[in-house]
This record gives structure tokens, sequence and C-alpha cells, in this order.
């Protein structure tokens, strides 16, 4: 909740205080930012009567001296470039300029040279440089997200751009939160290292003034760590509702792309799935698929009533109640059939991929132990003409990361099968997976079976019974934040950067993974903070990712491996 008040607070002040008619003009990374957070009927209230890119807005010529213009960029040199060449031919009565992280001064310079007509107002720096999603869990929607995977050799220009996206994200996270933070990172990763030690030299050394809020807290924890320590997280089909629809259908900045599905309406092309502003998605956007069809019945046995209710007009005062309440029950209308077609979707592709039966295997793989029934479910699916490409693929993958260092003549007749049953699968890829998540490569217990504690914990975990065998996986992130909670993070795995250590148990905590976060991870951390342990965990990422994603990436980043001779 923190990070969209936080967000939102910087988007209200940058338009309340400008009065009369207004154009916002974003580009095409912070209109992801204000999106989020803030709706176009809000927008409309603060009399913000048109939102352009900046980009496109450079195309057009046409004079709007009755509009301010509001500008929110982040500060990029081609969004300064654009900048400056607009305000050389103004359009607009004002100018007023906010960008989303801190400005270089040779970038303020270039921007007063080009101000010759002086209707810039103001220039401002509000730190909102990352998408905040959802109450605990934000995301810098990196393009480029692969990089992590590469060795710095391979292209260090885009990666130094990976990396410097990054730290702008975490730098304004911890600026919109006042705080500055004692850094720790995940060991074995060079990227993890990278990033906290620039980090950790941006809030310490370079900007100590802007980051040093004299606050008498404890200092919160940053800890970045990598999503190699955990890549069977994101090969999972989900079951819980937002994780289950971004796997099987794609959210993009809590809106869904609803065109290519089934009879769905005009207003219904796109929807926003929101726990802001859908208090039914707030209720159950973590609960399991099971129960989700059945609250959905009552949300549509609630509406039925409703509408039963709005058919019997027969007076004056009935026609006048129905008027007021419309928009209302619009609303609700809107709702329902949203929700009813994204369940049903969801259902037509669980049914067409066979996904009970497969995601079956997968938890099993990711949970239990047992290779010799591993195997055969795993090579049964494979040859299973209903199982698509993609669900062999990750079959297989999950059994080479949970069983590598074991039989590898089954590992090695499981690669050849796939490769004679999926016509797509580039040959390597679960090699290459291994390469750069392997257990020799992680960090942290990612299976439980070296450490007796985590032994006696699954041993515990198995006693009590799992709910549901599709949801019986725990992201690895869950021990990290339980070890946290205990004060049993070990200073080995995890070192600090620099000399500044944790004094006493931090309040705050934000785990940020270099590669990606997923919609389970975000759904762990929401039900850690609802135990009240007196830490509050954010969690955040470069990207969030889908099993499709992640797949994309890591043959991506293959691809350029191949093609680069600095690689081994």
């Amino acid at each position: 909740m923190v990070l969209i008040t936080a967000v939102r607070d910087y988007i209200n002040r940058m338009l309340h205080d400008i009065s009369g008619m207004k154009v916002l003009i974003l580009d095409s990374q912070t209109v992801s930012i204000v999106s989020v957070v803030y709706s176009q009927s809000e927008l409309l209230q603060k009399e913000v009567f048109l939102v352009e890119l900046v980009d496109s807005i450079s195309m057009s010529k046409e004079p709007m001296s009755h509009l301010k213009a509001v500008y929110f960029l982040r500060p990029t040199s081609e969004n300064i470039q654009l900048m400056r060449r607009q305000l050389t031919t103004p359009r607009f009565g004002e100018y007023h300029l906010f960008f989303s992280n801190m400005l270089k001064d040779t970038q303020l310079h270039n921007l007063a040279d080009s101000d010759e007509h002086e209707i810039v107002q103001q220039v401002q720096e509000y730190f909102a440089d990352f998408v905040a999603g959802d109450a605990y869990h934000f995301s810098l929607n990196i393009a480029s997200n692969h990089m992590y995977m590469l060795p710095a050799v391979v292209d260090p220009t885009s990666l130094q751009h990976f990396c410097d996206r990054v730290i702008d994200g975490i730098a304004a996270i911890f600026l919109a939160l006042k705080r500055r933070p004692v850094i720790r990172y995940s060991r074995t990763s060079d990227i993890a290292k990278r990033v906290a030690q620039e980090a950790s030299k941006l809030m310490y050394q370079q900007e100590s003034g802007l980051f040093d809020f004299r606050r008498a807290e404890v200092s919160p924890l940053l800890l970045i760590v990598d999503r190699r320590d955990d890549p069977v997280t994101p090969l999972l089909n989900q079951w819980t509702y937002q994780a289950m629809v971004h796997e099987l259908i794609g959210i993009q900045d809590n809106k869904v792309d609803l065109k290519n599905i089934g009879k769905s309406s005009k207003d219904q092309q796109e929807v926003v799935l929101s726990s802001e502003q859908d208090a039914f998605f707030r209720a159950n956007m973590y609960e399991n698929f099971g129960d989700i069809g059945m609250n959905i019945k009552k949300m549509v046995d609630d509406f039925q009533q409703v509408a039963k209710s709005n058919q019997n007009i027969q007076t004056i005062e009935d026609m006048a109640k129905f008027v007021d309440n419309y928009p209302e029950y619009r609303k609700m209308h809107g709702n329902v059939s949203k929700h009813v077609t994204l369940v049903t979707e969801m259902s037509r592709i669980v049914e067409e991929r066979k996904l009970m039966l497969v995601s079956q295997t997968e938890q099993e793989l990711a949970c239990n132990g047992g290779q010799g029934a591993a195997f055969e479910a795993v090579t049964n699916l494979l040859n299973n003409e209903n199982v698509s490409d993609i669900d062999r693929l990750r079959l297989v993958m999950l059994y080479a990361l949970r069983y590598e260092k074991e039989n590898s003549v089954q590992l090695m007749q499981l690669f050849n099968k796939l490769a004679s049953r999926t016509p797509k699968y580039k040959p390597g890829l679960v090699q290459f997976l291994l390469k750069q998540a392997g257990a020799d490569r992680r960090t942290g217990d990612l299976y439980g079976n070296r450490d007796l504690l985590n032994y006696a914990l699954n041993m515990a975990r198995g006693l009590k019974g799992v709910e549901n065998v599709y949801t019986q996986h725990q992201p690895l992130l869950s021990q990290t934040m339980e070890s946290i909670v205990k004060g049993r993070l070990r200073d080995v795995d995890y070192p600090y950067v620099g000399n500044h250590f944790q004094q006493a148990r931090p309040q705050d905590v934000i785990i940020f993974i270099v590669g990606g976060t997923t919609y389970e991870e975000a759904r762990s951390v929401s039900l850690q903070n609802s135990t009240n342990s007196g830490i509050r965990f954010i969690l955040g990422g470069s990207a969030v990712l889908s099993s499709k994603r992640f797949l994309k990436e890591l043959e991506e980043a293959q691809r350029i491996a191949r093609t680069s001779s600095n690689v081994i």
C-alpha cells in the first residue's frame, strides 16, 4: 500500500497545484507508472483533458496555448533531447516539468538553455520511477530483462544500461520511502553483487546528502537476490487467481487484453485487474482456482438479484431510483462479465492443455523426492499427444533442475525424447538453464535437501497436510523471509555491502529480484505480511515473469551467448 500511496501522492502534487485545463505528457515508461495507480476518470477530475506520449506530441505542430503542459518523464538523454526540441517551438501556454528520478546538472543546464521563451514554470524531481502494481509488489518493466543472464564481457554497454535502470528504480523506492537501507546480496551472483555495490555507492557516497533523512529508527534492509537462485517458481503452472491469469492470459500493468478471447464486447476488450479498483479481485486474487469458481457463482447470483429488482419498475420513484443506481449497476455488470470471461477462458485452456495432469507432476518435481516415479511420470507426459510443447519443455527443465546430480542416463533419455517430440525445441536450452541456474550456481537451499532445518520444516508441513496438491509449492522467497523474521539469514550466503550492518531487527525489508518476480512470490509476501511478524516485506524486480516470458528470455540469452565470441 505504501508504494501505491507514494506514487499517487506524487501525481496529486503534480496536478493539484496547477489550476486550469491541462495536458499530461508521459513517456513509454511513465505511462505505466501512472496508469496502475490513477484512473482516467481521476485524471479528468484534476482537469487533465488530454494524455499524450512525448514522442508523438513532437509530431504535431498545432498550437494549444489554452492548455498547460504537465510533463512527467524519466530523465533519459532521449527524453531531454525531445524536451529541448519542444521548448524551442512551444505549443502550450505553460510548461511544468517533472522527472521520475535525479536529473544531472548538465541535463538541467541544457533544458535552461532551450527555454528561450521562458515558458517553463518549474522543474521538479518526483521519485516515482517504479510500477507499483500491488500493495507490496513493484516492477521496473525492463524490456531487455535477459541481460542479467549474460557475463559482463558479452555486451558491457547493454549490461550497464540494465544495471543503471535497476539502480534508478531501487534509489527511487528509498527516496519515496524517505529511508536509506543497509544492503545485502546473494553471494553466488555477480549481477546481484554489482547492483548492491553500485546502489551502496550512490546512497552512501555520490548522493549521501540526498539519502540522509536523519531518522532514528532502525535502517530498512535491502536484499538483492538473483532470479537464478530459484528458477523453479517461474517454470510452474499457477493455480491462484492473479498468478493464473498472468500465466495463462497475461497481465500488463494491471490490464488484461481480451481482444482475442471469445466474444468479448467492445468495452471489455481490455479489462483492468487492480486490487485498488476491484473489490472482488482484491478479495480473491490469492484464492485457488476451485474457490474462485464458487465465489464467481455467488457474485453472478447477487447480480441477478439486482437485475431482477431493476426490471420491476412501476412508479416514477422506481424509475428515479433506477437512474440513480444505474452507474453502480453498470459497473457491477462490467465486473461480473469480466471475471466470468477470465475464468471461462482459463478453464478452457486448463482442459485443452491437460494442465491438471501436467501440474500434478510439476508440483511433485518441485516439492517431493522419488526420482524413479518422477522419471516415469515425465516420460508418460512427453508421450501424451494432448500435452503442449511448452509444457513438455517445462517438465524436462523441472526434472533436470531437481535431479541434475543424479542419474545422468535418465536425463539424457528425456533430452532425446524432448528433442524428438517437440519440433520447436531449441537444442541445448535445458543444459543452458542448468549452466545458468544449476545447483552449483545457486545461493540458498532450493529443494531443502541439504539443510536439516529445512528437512524438519518439510516434515512438519507434510504432517500438517497440504490443503491443495496444486498449490503445495513454496517459493524460495518464503524461506528467505522466514530466515529474516527469525534473524537467521546467514552472512556467509548474503553478505553485507561495506561497513553498514544491521544494528537490530529491521521493520521494513525490500527484496529485489534481479531477473524478475512472479505473482506466486507476490502472494507469499502478502501472506507473510498478514502474519503481523513486526516486519513489513516489499517485493520488487526488473520485470514480472510468466513461464512463457522466462523461457523466451532464456532462449534470447542462449542465442546471444552462442553468437558471442566472448563467451567460452
